[in-house]
């Protein structure tokens, strides 16, 4: 969703069925990566991530590819 903010804004929700507090961490730690490292290539957006199992074991270049893929259309021309 856009907002007026002037810069992208990350949600994530990481439910107990993804696997205990270790697994649930480092599944939100890698998106957080990911989000910090491409933001400045975001418009003003707010992004809430879902969290689905095998996110803690998913491989950092395939979770990027992904999740940038589907960011696309909020992707700024910079």
């Amino acid at each position: 969703m856009r907002n007026d903010l002037g810069r992208p804004r990350l949600g994530i929700t990481v439910t107990r069925r993804i696997g205990g507090a270790v697994q649930r961490n480092r599944a939100k730690r890698l998106l957080r990566e990911i989000f910090r490292r491409h933001r400045a290539e975001l418009t003003s957006v707010d992004i809430v991530i879902n969290g689905r199992a095998g996110l803690p074991d998913a491989v950092y270049a395939r979770l990027e590819q992904e999740l940038m893929s589907r960011l696309r259309p909020y992707r700024c021309d910079r």
